[in-house]
């Protein structure tokens, strides 16, 4: 079952933002300069800070967001806390009636992501997740020239995040982040969004440092009930898989931040039979014999900003969005894999 071409929302539509961080900020800032939506309420898990963005962006703000998922007056929930979050959230928003959008990934187990989706669909409700990557200017360049190179057989893809000391925070937290592959799922997804289904996975990770105490308690908001209990954390992380793909291409994924690492890196290369594509960060170049082009690679500024006006105009206009949420759960069904892999040191075949 497809979501419907047009939604019955009025105007301006009411939305619920769960969390306060960098990206839900971004996300405010684009809904009170819309006149089609209106932010009415702001969820938490930090009084203080919670407070403080209601008065700027002039919401109501809860200390959970059971609260206001139930809001009978808000349409649009939007969901911008911890990974492992999302699903509970997102099928609370759903079971109350509201359209959903979710910063990847949707959830961390790829069961509960189908279910979610079946819901959203039986529902007759929108259930958006978001990639901005895909809308980026690395992405669209690789797009645009991937044709140049005729057949790809090969692609290297790294970002390698240093940070020193590492932050104590869920996303150097096993359990609130998710697998690496799947906390940060865009990595995975801007592969299978460029070149396609997966036949197999071979994975490996290490972690630093991995530790659980009563004293790193005391560095987290005891207010947040994803937190409210010792978990452990690490100082680094590094994860590296190997992506054969039905195509025959064969693509090799890293992800690494943390303290062990000292210089940052976001290199991505992709080899055809005609050329090759070499981007370095914001750098990038056709590479054909002995020519070489340089190739443009566009801002990746305001891309939440973009993102938000699109869920609009989805709701309002009825105009398509640029991801599926199908399009993401092969995408985590495939980092999921890649997990499993790590566990077991096992290959791991992906069956479409």
């Amino acid at each position: 079952m497809n979501a419907p071409a047009h939604f019955s929302v009025t105007r301006p539509l009411k939305v619920g933002l769960v969390g306060t961080g960098y990206a839900a900020k971004l996300r405010a800032e684009t809904l009170q300069s819309d006149s089609r939506s209106h932010l009415v309420a702001v969820a938490g898990h930090t009084p203080e800070k919670t407070q403080s963005f209601c008065q700027t962006f002039q919401a109501e703000g809860f200390s959970d967001w059971q609260q206001l998922v139930e809001l009978s007056h808000v349409d649009l929930v939007i969901v911008s806390t911890v990974n492992s979050q999302h699903g509970p959230i997102a099928r609370a928003a759903l079971d109350a009636g509201k359209h959903v959008v979710v910063e990847y990934p949707l959830c961390l187990n790829p069961t509960e992501a189908e279910e979610l989706i079946a819901l959203a669909q039986s529902r007759g409700k929108l259930l958006h997740v978001e990639h901005i990557e895909l809308l980026g200017g690395l992405h669209q360049a690789l797009r645009q020239y991937l044709p140049e190179i005729g057949t790809a057989f090969y692609a290297r893809y790294s970002t390698i995040n240093p940070q020193r000391p590492a932050p104590r925070k869920w996303t150097y937290n096993p359990t609130l982040f998710g697998f690496p592959f799947s906390g940060a799922l865009s990595r995975i997804h801007r592969l299978t969004d460029l070149f396609g289904t997966v036949k197999s996975v071979s994975c490996q990770s290490r972690f630093w440092d991995a530790e659980s105490s009563p004293g790193t308690q005391k560095d987290l908001p005891t207010q947040h009930p994803a937190l409210s209990t010792q978990h452990s954390f690490y100082t680094a992380c590094l994860c590296t898989a190997q992506l054969r793909f039905t195509s025959g291409l064969v693509a090799e994924v890293t992800y690494g931040k943390g303290e062990t690492f000292w210089q940052a890196a976001r290199p991505f290369e992709v080899y055809g039979e005609q050329g090759s594509l070499i981007f370095d960060g914001d750098r990038g170049q056709l590479v054909r014999g002995e020519e070489t082009t340089p190739i443009e690679v566009g801002s990746r500024r305001g891309l939440f900003a973009k993102e938000t006006t699109m869920v609009l105009d989805r709701l309002l206009e009825g105009k398509p969005l640029y991801v599926t949420p199908d399009a993401s759960l092969y995408s985590l069904k495939v980092a999921d894999a890649a997990r499993r892999s790590a566990e077991t040191g096992q290959t791991i075949d992906i069956y479409s």
